[in-house]
């Protein structure tokens, strides 16, 4: 059996749109996304509401810290209470929808999109990401295309997610395989 090499000459993304004209794509990356970076800026509400106006639907008291990276704002959903640590990395070429009390750690990188090895041209593969409520994703964890992680799911810190993780279940590794069950405890259980 003969093995070619890629022609990366070959690629071609034309099929592919963000959602929005250029010239919206062009205003948010230069304009709204150094302001949803910016540490001068120290406000949750100002990344809300910038977010928003970039068409973000985003639930109450939402936290965004400083450093947070959203390529298509658009290709956000973010439900209440939820946080988004610094420097976390939401590369969404295609939806990402995260739900309600739900932890994105810092350095945590949210990635829709990537590539056909076995095709020559090294074509461009897009796949959702959903983040459950009440699921948390690490410091520095990856998580992969297609990768859904249910309700109250972890993966733990500096973990590679390329596979949906179930409903309370711990993934911690690269690559993330199950490490055990969550456990949350009840109000009563706290006081």
């Amino acid at each position: 059996m003969k093995t070619s090499l890629p022609d990366l000459s070959r690629f071609d993304n034309g099929w592919y749109t963000p959602g929005r004209p250029a010239f919206v794509c062009a205003l948010w990356f230069f304009c709204g996304l150094p302001l949803l970076r910016s540490a001068i800026i120290p406000f949750s509400g100002f990344r809300r509401l910038l977010l928003q106006v970039f068409g973000a639907r985003v639930g109450r008291r939402v936290v965004i810290k400083p450093g947070v990276r959203v390529k298509h704002p658009w290709l956000l959903s973010i439900g209440d209470n939820s946080w988004l640590g610094e420097d976390a990395w939401i590369d969404n070429l295609a939806p990402v929808s995260i739900g309600h009390d739900v932890c994105v750690s810092q350095a945590a990188y949210l990635c829709t999109g990537n590539h056909n090895w076995s095709d020559p041209a090294f074509g461009l593969i897009v796949k959702p990401i959903v983040l459950s409520h009440g699921s948390w994703i690490g410091a520095r964890s990856t998580i992969c295309p297609g990768v859904t992680v249910g309700e109250g799911g972890i993966a733990a810190a500096g973990s590679v997610v390329s596979h949906d993780i179930p409903p309370f279940e711990v993934h911690a590794g690269n690559p993330a395989c199950f490490l055990g069950t969550r456990q949350v405890r009840g109000v009563e259980d706290t006081v």
